[in-house]
């Protein structure tokens, strides 16, 4: 059995956060990326969350090879994270994300799965931290012709049948489908473990198969983007502040209902 697990490099999510509330967040002079560079980047935490769900199925008994596949402009760094994981096999697709929109991401890792000898199950977090799209996973699934189950908290494998719990707005839900299949995976999962040290020192060594969209037979045409960004910026967000004064406490609170009131809030 093989089990693919597509991952992918993000700025901090946290540390972006932090420079948009102190206002240093800035956008630059092509409109579309941002300027600073001494933002880490990282792996997805949905995707870290997706290997964690192949590792449970490992755990609980499932044997298979776990091929952890990333295309981006250097993507060997998370890929040796992935390594200390756990991963068994490690695939660097070396492109420039800015060139590329999500449906040429998902072409370039169908056709790297289909390539390698397919899949019987793609694991994927259910959304990137940086671009929320969610979609690439649902067009690995077109493309490869596989079921698609998304906003998984818990997978399990029973044969060749994947039993998955999905977590909706009316309560969780459990349900079954047949394998070859992709599955995203949200943090409801839980908390990804950490590897060791040895492991990390043992993933050093590791090195990854590069291929480039050339090596799977991917021509500009077939990469072409169907959306293009046009612009990126950052919202200017205005609060005011009303100060109410009253000599008691119910006389501020009457004019606090009124106010909800007025502005059609109660």
């Amino acid at each position: 059995m093989r089990i693919v697990v597509c991952v992918k490099e993000v700025l901090d999510p946290d540390a972006v956060n932090n420079y948009a509330i102190a206002g240093r967040l800035e956008i630059g002079e092509d409109g579309k990326s941002l300027t600073q560079s001494a933002i880490p980047r990282l792996m997805n935490g949905f995707d870290e969350q997706a290997i964690e769900a192949a590792l449970r199925l490992r755990d609980a008994g499932a044997d298979f090879t776990l091929t952890v596949v990333s295309a981006g402009p250097d993507p060997d760094k998370l890929l040796k994270h992935a390594a200390a994981l756990g991963a068994d096999e490690l695939v660097s697709i070396k492109v420039d994300p800015a060139e590329l929109d999500y449906h040429a991401i998902a072409t370039i890792l169908a056709r790297q799965i289909e390539s390698s000898g397919g899949a019987d199950l793609v694991l994927c977090g259910r959304q990137a931290s940086d671009d929320d799209q969610g979609v690439v996973p649902a067009l690995i699934g077109e493309r490869l012709g596989m079921a698609v189950v998304p906003i998984a908290k818990a997978v399990s494998l029973e044969g060749s049948t994947l039993r998955v719990i999905r977590v909706t707005p009316d309560g969780d839900e459990t349900v079954e489908a047949v394998c070859p299949a992709v599955v995203t995976v949200t943090n409801e999962l839980g908390d990804p473990r950490y590897p060791t040290a040895a492991a990390k020192v043992k993933a050093r060594r590791k090195k990854p198969d590069v291929v480039s969209p050339a090596d799977l037979g991917l021509s500009e045409a077939d990469l072409a983007p169907k959306v293009v960004m046009t612009r990126q910026y950052v919202p200017e967000i205005k609060g005011n502040c009303e100060i109410l004064t009253g000599e008691t406490p119910a006389a501020l609170a009457d004019q606090l209902i009124d106010k909800l009131r007025a502005d059609s809030i109660l």
